[in-house]
C-alpha cells in the first residue's frame, strides 16, 4: 500500500485469507522483443526506444543495466503513450524556455 492509502474501491485481499499477491514474472531478455526500435542512445546506460506493448506503440525512455554480458531494461524510466508523447513533443519549446531560465 502506498502511503496515501488505498484507491477508492479498492479491496483489502489479505485480509480475506487470500494470501499476498503474486508479481508478474519480470521478462528475461532485453531480446524477446524483436519490435523495440533503439532511437538514440542518451548515454551509456539510457536509451530511449520505440516499441510495441500491449498492442500500443510507447516511447519507451529507460535506464539499461548488463547482466550475464546482456543489456537488459531497468525499472528507471518511463513509457509514454502516443498521447503522452505528443503532449510533450507539443511543449518542447516551453520547456526549453523554462530550462534556459533557470540554468
Amino acid at each position: 500500500m502506498s502511503k496515501w492509502g488505498k484507491r477508492k474501491g479498492e479491496e483489502d485481499y489479505a485480509s480475506d485469507g487470500d494470501g499476498p499477491t503474486k508479481k508478474t514474472p519480470k521478462r528475461e531478455s532485453a531480446d524477446d522483443s524483436d519490435d523495440d526500435i533503439v532511437v538514440c542512445e542518451i548515454s551509456k546506460n539510457r536509451r530511449v526506444l520505440v516499441r510495441n506493448w500491449q498492442g500500443k506503440v510507447m516511447v519507451d525512455i529507460r535506464e539499461f543495466y548488463v547482466k550475464d554480458g546482456k543489456q537488459m531494461p531497468g525499472k528507471k524510466g518511463i513509457s509514454l503513450t502516443m498521447d503522452q508523447w505528443n503532449v510533450l513533443r507539443d511543449h518542447v519549446d516551453e520547456i526549453d524556455q523554462a530550462v534556459a531560465e533557470n540554468g
